[in-house]
């Protein structure tokens, strides 16, 4: 089975599951509560609060305990549990900047493991991952729409995420992997931004949860017109930072269609639209979408399907 799984700094997503916050409690005894798992005599929910931002996500098992979290939600999600073993093929991706320095251990986290043995609410899984493929952020999300894109002298991919935006020069529909590569801007910097500057300012202690519900359900006037504000300016300055650092890299985003991936596009899409730095900007709402670009390559690449 085919399962493609997209590690993201602020959320796990897969193709079929709705993405959940990369964070896990854990505990030696059986906490209360759905979805919990057990690994080797070791209890673990999902939680609310993410793992801090970490360049390499094999330091520790964590990131690997989400992932059995997204394949059973998976295998759940296209009913194809079995009591026996299941044999299973991930694949995985890395942001650009981060892809030759280390996919060699990143594949061999999920790969090296032999045969997993795990429950979640006391159901149990069996897994074997027979093989690991991993594949650029960005250009993964690009890969299932580059047919529609074979009549545009030049786009710009931008996927947005936790810690970074990853970005993707396309030529007629083609990946130009000369001008494919990561800026340390995600939503992530900006949470830390904005919660740095409403406590010193206002003396307001900001979650990131009120964050995305000012910008993404315009819940502004439940925090106060002081806060809305501060929100919202920061959230602008940001976005123009970002499209100014796309510019220094020679990046014109006001010829050519620019297309927008990821939970952070569409956290900041307003923002995007009034910025005035884009002329023709395609938002793709599927937050899936490099889930669902690993698993396209892999046919592609290694089944040749």
């Amino acid at each position: 089975m085919l399962i493609g799984v997209d590690h993201g700094n602020k959320q796990i997503k897969t193709v079929h599951c709705n993405p959940f916050v990369s964070g896990l409690k854990q505990s030696v005894t059986r906490p209360f509560g759905q979805n919990v798992l057990r690994y080797q005599n070791t209890y673990y929910t999902l939680s609310t609060e993410r793992i801090p931002y970490r360049k390499d996500k094999t330091e520790d098992d964590r990131f690997f305990i989400l992932t059995l979290f997204a394949l059973a939600g998976e295998i759940e999600a296209r009913g194809a549990y079995s009591s026996e073993v299941q044999r299973i093929q991930l694949a995985v991706g890395l942001p650009p900047a981060h892809f030759g320095a280390q996919v060699e251990r990143f594949t061999q986290y999920f790969g090296q493991r032999g045969m997993v043995e795990f429950e979640v609410q006391g159901k149990p899984y069996s897994i074997y991952i027979e093989d690991v493929a991993c594949f650029p952020q960005a250009y993964a999300a690009a890969a299932t729409m580059l047919y529609q894109l074979m009549d545009d002298t030049k786009a710009v991919i931008l996927d947005i995420g936790g810690f970074t935006a990853d970005y993707l020069l396309l030529k007629n529909g083609r990946a130009d992997l000369s001008t494919c590569d990561s800026l340390e801007n995600g939503v992530i910097l900006l949470y830390n931004r904005i919660r740095s500057k409403a406590s010193s300012d206002l003396d307001i202690l900001l979650e990131e949860t009120d964050v995305d519900a000012i910008l993404l359900q315009g819940q502004g006037s439940s925090y106060g017109e002081e806060v809305a504000a501060l929100v919202e300016y920061q959230t602008q300055e940001f976005v123009n930072d970002m499209l100014g650092a796309l510019r220094e890299r020679q990046l014109d985003l006001r010829t050519g269609r620019v297309i927008f991936v990821g939970g952070g596009a569409c956290l900041l899409r307003r923002q995007i639209e009034t910025s005035g730095k884009v002329a023709h900007p395609v938002f793709v709402e599927d937050v899936n979408a490099n889930a669902k670009g690993f698993e396209y390559l892999y046919r592609c690449t290694v089944t040749g399907a």
